[in-house]
């Protein structure tokens, strides 16, 4: 008798439904995550180039480290590794409901939505047109394009299939999957919140920006609060974009993969709401030492540690899953992707609750350490996952066998030496760099008082990097020689197969548990009917998405608003200043160049309270201090020394020769040259309308809000400047250039501080706290 489900009291068989599987969607999507893995990993290993070797960037402004930073991180985790997640939740879903997705419209929507996404970011973060925060770069029409690709195409789509479903139950991988879609769209929804330049061009002078000043934003969040929101989804854009969705494809391509079932239910269970309650409060422990109230550090912290348990559970039930057949490992190459990534999670999700202890954090902190970290987990767990997934992939989706196993292989050693080589070569850099950062002499002195001398400590340690990333990005390259010869041996159709299966229907209930299951499943160490038994209210659940789905988001909204409403409403987590004034319109002007030229990248600007910091630096720095700071500038690596207290530090004519050739004052310098700041003119009637934004969004600019009032104050501050860069015996053609805003900007940097305590009526500033 069948072992069905059992429908009222009739024992008719129900009728069965026709249909075909989309696999065409999935096709689009595989290829495209070879393809824009190839761009990716190519992005990465030219700015590695750079570092070790400047000349690199061939002199060009669209191609200096800092523009290319943006592009080959959006590109690895948005395109790479987001392709990758639609291709395993297109084939994966509709298997596990037993339905075709249920628009083929909005399937290919998704796709072309996504790679217009991508080609959007390659087109502008190259130019100079980036928001400029980490993870979040893309500009506001973008972010718009993103939020209805995501939520209205793909969201939609996934979540009708759900309801649309002959499976009754959910599978754990789609748990994992309704959990990356809600926490995602609502972390890109409330982190990408800003004012965009058109809109305030509009409402004050009903015109539109001139050239692309359009796709120009900023936060409407500033200093303390914009920095928790960035990292409240920075690391949960990790959590919730790069480890909940390749979790979902781990629970479902290893078991097919392996031909075993997933170790254990139960561990699953815990697994999946222990990772998504902790995760989300992680977020503050990549702000230690900074100034973020010390109360949401030390909660970072201690659920980072907690997160390292949950994490374990995952990687233990994909290990074990192979019990019985280790001995598949060693002759398939796939299986050595999945094991691989695998292990490579297990080791990153125990690093990184490592990281988040505030001892071990006081030295990793800004320094490559925190590299490694990202890229061991990123091209070990997420991309050894991905390449094992499309060597499942090709033969079934192409309908033939895959062109070159040899060359599986040969993929699976290089990456993994390149792998190697790489993480292990940054690891030392940046143990080094903390090393050296902190070191004092017998005299109490700095060791290493020039920032430079630590720099060129680490350049053998970059010439490995090179090398272990052109090892992965050649594995790569075999990848999609591989994927483009099985693409040409397939079928002139494909004989997509038909599947069979009955509509649900209301009046059902479990099915009794087979004896030849609960035999089976006694062989694995498990005992299913116990299973049953103590995980019945979770089987509830999985037959009702729309519950599942808001008690998943329930989850992740308690954590996000436990932290954000003190940090947002108690003024006492951001004391003021008295001293603190809004940038003049031409340090406003320089800072937007600032973040265009993506510096943020490569320096900081945030003293921490550690006696190595302030002997080198300068007083630590306050709350107070970027309360006008949309976006916040604190950064979250130094290749270059910190900049909270550059202002005065140097000459005027000594920064313009830095921005001109760096090399010609610190010769071992790495950083770029910026000479076509020198030559490009500034547009000074640009800037009443970024005043006017700050304006709208609370900075007290008083008179230099009235029309052409900022314009006019920005020439009188660059006229001043340049006669005194000329005193000082530099250039005197700077007066209306970009280089001199930038340079105004920079002087400015932490001077507000020790200046007078006078509320300026421009400014209108309030004081409550005054700095000594």
């Amino acid at each position: 008798m069948s072992a069905g489900p059992i429908r009222g009291n009739s024992l008719a068989a129900p009728a069965l439904d026709e249909f075909r599987y989309d696999d065409a969607i999935v096709r689009k999507f595989t290829l495209a995550t070879i393809a824009w893995g190839v761009v990716a990993m190519l992005a990465g290993v030219v700015i590695a180039l750079q570092l070790a070797f400047p000349a690199a960037n061939l002199g060009l402004e669209w191609t200096s480290f800092g523009r290319l930073r943006p592009l080959h991180t959006n590109a690895a985790i948005f395109a790479f590794a987001g392709n990758a997640v639609f291709a395993a939740v297109y084939y994966s879903t509709q298997r596990l409901c037993k339905a075709r997705m249920w628009s083929d419209r909005l399937s290919n929507l998704h796709f072309w939505g996504w790679q217009l996404i991508i080609v959007c970011a390659a087109l502008t973060l190259p130019f100079g047109i980036t928001q400029g925060k980490e993870y979040a770069e893309l500009e506001w029409p973008i972010d718009l394009l993103i939020a209805v690709v995501w939520l209205g195409f793909f969201g939609t789509n996934f979540f009708m299939t759900l309801k649309n479903r002959r499976e009754r139950h959910l599978y754990v991988a789609l748990w994992f999957y309704i959990a990356t879609i809600v926490t995602v769209t609502l972390l890109h929804v409330f982190n990408s919140l800003s004012l965009p330049l058109a809109v305030v061009e509009l409402v004050k002078t009903g015109q539109w920006p001139r050239g692309t000043d359009w796709l120009k934003s900023w936060s409407v969040y500033a200093g303390v609060q914009d920095a928790f929101m960035q990292w409240w989804y920075g690391h949960n854009a990790v959590a919730f974009f790069l480890t909940t969705p390749f979790l979902g494809l781990m629970y479902y391509f290893l078991p097919k993969a392996a031909d075993r079932p997933v170790y254990s239910y139960r561990l699953s269970i815990v697994h999946f709401w222990s990772l998504v309650f902790i995760y989300i409060w992680a977020g503050p422990h990549h702000l230690h030492y900074t100034a973020i109230p010390a109360w949401a550090s030390t909660l970072g912290m201690i659920f980072s540690l907690m997160l390292w348990m949950p994490s374990w559970g995952g990687m233990i039930n994909g290990l074990l899953t192979l019990r019985g057949a280790w001995s598949k490992v060693a002759a398939d190459p796939v299986l050595k992707f999945f094991v691989w990534g695998i292990t490579f999670y297990g080791m990153s999700t125990f690093e990184g609750p490592m990281l988040s202890i505030k001892s071990v954090n006081s030295l990793s902190h800004y320094t490559d350490w925190t590299i490694a970290h990202v890229h061991s987990g990123a091209l070990g767990w997420n991309g050894l996952m991905t390449f094992g997934m499309v060597y499942w992939l090709l033969p079934r989706l192409f309908q033939t066998e895959i062109w070159s196993k040899r060359l599986v292989s040969a993929h699976f050693y290089t990456s993994t030496i390149g792998l190697a080589l790489y993480v292990l070569a940054i690891y030392t850099a940046g143990i080094t760099q903390g090393l050296m950062w902190r070191a004092f002499d017998e005299s109490g002195a700095l060791q290493f008082p020039n920032f430079v001398e630590t720099v060129t400590s680490l350049i053998p340690m970059y010439w490995i990097r090179v090398l272990g990333g052109l090892l992965y990005f050649s594995g790569i390259v075999m990848c999609g020689i591989n994927t483009y010869m099985t693409w040409r041996a397939r079928p002139a159709v494909y004989a997509d197969p038909i599947v069979r299966a009955a509509p649900l229907s209301r009046d059902y209930a479990d099915p009794p548990v087979p004896e030849t299951a609960l035999t089976t499943n006694i062989e694995f160490g498990r005992k299913l009917d116990a299973v049953v038994v103590k995980g019945w209210f979770h089987r509830v659940w999985e037959r009702k998405p729309l519950k599942f789905s808001l008690l998943t988001l329930a989850a992740v909204v308690v954590a996000s608003l436990f932290e954000m409403i003190p940090t947002f409403l108690i003024r006492s987590n951001v004391p003021s200043i008295a001293s603190v004034k809004p940038y003049t319109p031409l340090e406003l002007a320089g800072r937007d160049i600032y973040i265009a030229e993506g510096c943020y990248n490569c320096h900081s600007q945030m003293i921490r309270p550690l006696f190595a910091e302030v002997k080198r630096y300068g007083d630590y720095s306050r709350p107070g201090e970027s309360v006008y700071d949309h976006p916040f500038q604190w950064g979250s690596r130094r290749i270059g020394p910190d900049l909270a207290r550059e202002g005065g530090r140097q000459s005027l004519d000594w920064q313009i020769r830095h921005l001109e050739d760096p090399r010609q004052l610190v010769e071992q310098s790495i950083m770029p040259s910026y000479a076509h700041l020198l030559r490009q003119p500034l547009d000074f009637d640009s800037i009443q309308g970024r005043v006017t934004a700050m304006a709208m969004l609370g900075v007290p600019y008083g008179e230099a809000v009235k029309p052409g009032k900022a314009a006019a104050m920005a020439r009188e501050q660059a006229a001043a400047l340049s006669k005194q860069l000329i005193a000082q015996g530099g250039y005197d053609h700077l007066a209306d250039t970009k280089a001199l805003a930038l340079v105004a900007y920079l002087q400015r940097l932490g001077t507000d501080l020790t200046a007078p305590a006078e509320p300026a009526a421009s400014t209108q500033a309030a004081a409550t706290e005054t700095i000594p």
